[in-house]
C-alpha cells in the first residue's frame, strides 16, 4: 500500500479566542507538518460563519505558503460559482509565482454557505449546475499558454501548471472528474453516502488526460488519535460539539472537551452525527488501524486528507504527529509483505 496523507484544516475558532488565533495554530500547524512527511495542507471556504474563519482561503494560502518551506499549499477548496474564473486564476497565479510548484487549486461547485449568503456573494445570480463545467473549462484556459492571443487574459497565471482537483460529496462531481480527467477528492468526513460508489464511478470511467494518466481519489476523514482509547475520545467531545452546529443549522466554536456528551446533545442529534461522521477514526493507532485499512483498500483511496479538530493545540499536533507515524507503519509493512 502506497498512500499519501495531506491535511484540510477548516481554521476552527475555539471558544475564547478569535480568528487570529485560528490562523496562528493554521500555520503553526503547517509548518510542522512539513516535518511529519505530509504531502499537502488545504484550506477550505465558507461564508457567514461566525467561528469558521476560512472566508478567504487564497489569502490564507498565501499567509501559509510564506511561513513554510515545501509542503504544497491548496484550496479544499475554492468554490467556484462564487467568483469569477478570470479573478481565481489571476489569484492562484500569483500565488503559483510567487511559491512555484507549491499550489493545488481545488474546485467545488456548492456555495459553502447559505442560500442567503450565497446570493450576497453572487449578486443575486445564482448559477445553474451546467454552468460549473463551462466554468471550469474557462478557467483552465486562463492557464493556458494556448491563450497568449485570447481577447481576454489572466496574468500571471498564463501558462503556468497549476494542478486542478474536483472536490464533491455525491456523484456529480464524481462523473465530471473522470470525463475531463482531473484527481477528485471526496468529503468521506461529513457526506459519507455516496463515497463508494463515487469512488467505483470515478475509478471505473476515468480518462486519462496529459496531466493525469491514472486516476488520482483523495478521501477525506475526521480523525482523533491519542495514548489511549479514553483519551482519544474525550478529545474528540470538542468535535462533536462542533459538529453539533452542522445538525442543528448553525456555527459552533471549538469548545473544551467534556467528560459527557448525553447533557449536550439528544438521541437523534447523535445518531445523525455518528452516521454523518461514518468515516471518522478515533482511539489508539493500534486501534484504528484495522478500519482505516479497509477504508483505504475498499475505497481504493490514493490520499487521505485528514482534519482533527481539537480544542489543545498541542493535542492536535499529537494527533497529527501519530496518524504520520501510523501511515508511514502501514506502507512499510505493505512493502515487506511484497517480498514474503
Amino acid at each position: 500500500m502506497q498512500i499519501s496523507y495531506s491535511i484540510l484544516d477548516l481554521a476552527i475558532i475555539r471558544e475564547g479566542y478569535d480568528a487570529r488565533d485560528a490562523y496562528h495554530r493554521s500555520i503553526d500547524l503547517a509548518h510542522k507538518a512539513e516535518t511529519m512527511g505530509y504531502t499537502r495542507f488545504w484550506v477550505a471556504e465558507h461564508h457567514n460563519m461566525a467561528y469558521v474563519a476560512s472566508s478567504a482561503p487564497t489569502l490564507l494560502m498565501g499567509y501559509l505558503a510564506q511561513g513554510t518551506e515545501h509542503i504544497r499549499i491548496g484550496s479544499g477548496g475554492i468554490m467556484l460559482p462564487n467568483h469569477s474564473p478570470l479573478i481565481v486564476a489571476e489569484q492562484i497565479g500569483f500565488l503559483e509565482t510567487l511559491y512555484p510548484g507549491r499550489i493545488d487549486l481545488g474546485l467545488g461547485r456548492a456555495p459553502g454557505t447559505d442560500q442567503r449568503t450565497a446570493s450576497a456573494l453572487r449578486r443575486g445570480r445564482m448559477e445553474s449546475v451546467q454552468e460549473f463545467p463551462n466554468d471550469l473549462e474557462d478557467l483552465k484556459s486562463y492557464f493556458s499558454a494556448d491563450n497568449w492571443d485570447a481577447p481576454v487574459r489572466a496574468f500571471p497565471a498564463e501558462g503556468l501548471n497549476v494542478p486542478i482537483y474536483l472536490l464533491g460529496s455525491s456523484m456529480s462531481s464524481a462523473v465530471l472528474a473522470a470525463e475531463k480527467g482531473l484527481p477528485y477528492a471526496f468529503a468521506s468526513h461529513f457526506a459519507p453516502s455516496y463515497f463508494m460508489h463515487a469512488s467505483n464511478y470515478y475509478r471505473s470511467n476515468f480518462t486519462p488526460s496529459d496531466e493525469n494518466p491514472k486516476p488520482h481519489l483523495l478521501a477525506c476523514v475526521n480523525m482523533v488519535l491519542a495514548e489511549t482509547e479514553e483519551r482519544a475520545h474525550y478529545l474528540a467531545t470538542s468535535f462533536y460539539q462542533m459538529a453539533l452546529g452542522i445538525i442543528r443549522g448553525r456555527s459552533y466554536p471549538l469548545r473544551k472537551p467534556v467528560a459527557d456528551m448525553s447533557a449536550i446533545w439528544s438521541e437523534q442529534e447523535e445518531a445523525a452525527i455518528q452516521n454523518m461522521m461514518a468515516y471518522t477514526f478515533i482511539g489508539t493507532p493500534d486501534t484504528v488501524k484495522p478500519a482505516l485499512e479497509k477504508f483505504i483498500s475498499h475505497g481504493g483511496v490514493d490520499e487521505l486528507l485528514i482534519t482533527t479538530n481539537l480544542y489543545d493545540h498541542k493535542e492536535r499536533l499529537a494527533s497529527y504527529q501519530m496518524a504520520s507515524e501510523l501511515i508511514q507503519q502501514m506502507q512499510v509493512k505493505s512493502e515487506k509483505s511484497l517480498y514474503h
